[in-house]
């Protein structure tokens, strides 16, 4: 299935933390929308494998997703190498998205940014005929390089160099981060279950906070940021509003 948006996560829940509102803007404008995690988040201190897999299925409804997948890559320990790009590469050929958000390009994380630079190589690799991925069906794929790369902003402070008014979304936003109710701040969590950095109220906030500042930066109430490796073309001024 081809998609307009394919946004890529080193965990699940990093899209819904960093970049829903962005998607579920595109859905209401009629845009196909994905999402490709790449692990399955099992080094988490809190939840399982399985219940991080629900919790991502059931923000995906809340989505409207075409599409979702996991690539089973090792949490913590994949890298930027051949093996961990064809994968993603086959995925990108599978779902041929004009766009792609990804990982923060640095940020308290590592997974985020090996993650950030897992996605542009691969993004650039699967424009190449000459590496050779298989589709489900088992035949070749054709090359595939989307026309744009973007990294959302995700725990540490960067800069944005454009911002998403998510405004009319945020809620829908915030009920996909609240579907991981073993990650974040659930008043009816386990009491005696770890503690965690995102599992406190006060990482909630942060996250409101977080988006409201992208908002102001822009006028708006709540915003998401992204950054760029190129410069964003526009075919006039009134474009940049």
């Amino acid at each position: 299935m081809k998609v307009d948006i394919l946004a890529l996560g080193a965990h699940p829940d990093d899209v819904e933390m960093s970049c829903s509102g962005t998607l579920l803007a595109a859905v209401a404008a009629g845009k196909k929308v994905g999402i490709v995690d790449f692990t399955r988040g099992e080094l988490g201190t809190r939840g399982t494998p399985e219940t991080r897999a629900a919790e991502s299925a059931a923000a995906s409804k809340i989505l409207q997703l075409s599409v979702r997948e996991n690539l089973g890559l090792p949490d913590g320990f994949f890298k930027n190498d051949r093996e961990h790009q064809l994968p993603l590469i086959a995925a990108i050929r599978r779902y041929q998205p004009e766009i792609v958000l990804c990982n923060a390009i640095s940020d308290r994380h590592p997974d985020h940014g090996r993650g950030a630079q897992l996605a542009t190589d691969a993004c650039f690799l699967s424009g190449l005929r000459m590496i050779e991925t298989l589709g489900e069906d088992g035949q070749p794929q054709a090359p595939w390089r989307p026309k744009h790369v973007y990294h959302y902003i995700q725990d540490r402070q960067i800069p944005a160099d454009f911002v998403v008014d998510i405004t009319p979304h945020w809620a829908g936003k915030w009920a996909s981060i609240n579907a991981y109710g073993t990650q974040f701040f659930n008043k009816n969590a386990d009491p005696t279950a770890p503690q965690t950095y995102l599992s406190g109220q006060t990482f909630a906030h942060f996250m409101e906070a977080r988006a409201r500042e992208f908002g102001h930066l822009i006028g708006t109430e709540f915003g998401e940021g992204y950054t760029v490796q190129r410069p964003v073309g526009v075919k006039e001024l009134g474009d940049l509003i």
